[in-house]
């Protein structure tokens, strides 16, 4: 007799497939990649089908495989949509709320808004990930996002607090705000990496200062103005992290930013109304509408 699926079976074929070894699978559900190997090992068995080919190159989907993984994939959005739809009910202003962010907001801003919030609501546990504010709230991988985008997908709602501004920080010289753009161009520049292409820092090099002259990159802006900090060059970041580097100085830009992006706290409509994850959206909403002015244009 062949037994019944186990969704848990499921999640490790997912895995898998998704990173395409065990070891990175194994990271990803938290558990060691024999065990991995095993229940991928007795789901074939207890079927009797390959899933994976083991490659060179990692483990590759037999025919059979892509049947079970599409099946697991719309169940795994049926589950999701399950979750989020119980969650929503949930009445308590107790448990857990999964925070997505920046590390930019974390190095600044966020850090003393959450702990105002811990105190005024000691039943809620939060849990913050500043690597991942792309993170998909419809898969349930965080219930609010706090985020720098230009709009937020339909499936979320939420406040659009203020646009976010840009100043230009590093060690510059008292004349600096009389440069031209081909004077600033020819200083050493802290630029993003491919990872940061679609952020307005990037945006906004590649479209005031096209040749400029890069000396250092890095995936994360946070990471620009430690090495701003250090003297390594110019960086282009957003205000509101000034106050958390004090000794950089600090410039408007040389030419202004298009279309800036916008502060954004967001969640799924399903969990909108959750008490716990209502009053953290209203908290955090409030406390950072008092930093607009930073926000958008630095400090006084």
């Amino acid at each position: 007799m062949h037994r019944r699926l186990d969704w848990t079976d499921l999640q490790y074929v997912l895995a898998v497939a998704d990173r395409g070894t065990l070891a990175a699978a194994g990271r990803a559900l938290g558990v060691s990649h024999t065990t991995v190997l095993r229940r991928i090992a007795g789901l074939e068995a207890a079927f009797g089908v390959r899933l994976f080919d083991h490659l060179p190159s990692g483990y590759a989907l037999t025919a059979t495989g892509e049947e079970v993984l599409a099946s697991a994939r719309e169940l795994s959005v049926g589950i999701a949509t399950l979750e989020r739809r119980l969650a929503g009910r949930d009445l308590r202003l107790e448990g857990l709320v999964r925070v997505a962010t920046l590390d930019t907001l974390m190095a600044s801003l966020l850090p003393p808004v959450l702990a105002a919030f811990q105190a005024e609501h000691p039943g809620v546990e939060l849990e913050v990930s500043g690597a991942v504010a792309m993170a998909n709230l419809s898969r349930r991988d965080a219930d609010v996002a706090i985020r720098v985008s230009s709009g937020p997908p339909e499936t979320l709602v939420g406040r659009r607090l203020a646009s976010v501004g840009m100043g230009i920080c590093g060690d510059l010289a008292s004349e600096a705000p009389g440069w031209t753009l081909e004077e600033w161009s020819a200083q050493r520049w802290i630029a993003p990496s491919d990872a940061l292409a679609e952020t307005n820092i990037a945006r906004w090099m590649r479209t005031a200062l096209p040749d400029a002259r890069v000396v250092f990159r890095a995936d994360s802006a946070v990471a620009m103005a430690r090495a701003a900090q250090a003297g390594v060059g110019l960086a282009a970041l957003p205000w509101y992290l000034a106050p958390a580097f004090p000794g950089l100085g600090w410039r408007d830009l040389p030419a202004p930013l298009e279309a800036p992006a916008g502060l954004w706290v967001l969640s799924h409509r399903d969990l909108r109304r959750t008490p716990r994850v209502r009053a953290f959206t209203d908290f955090v909403c409030r406390e950072l509408a008092l930093h607009r002015r930073l926000i958008e244009s630095g400090p006084p």
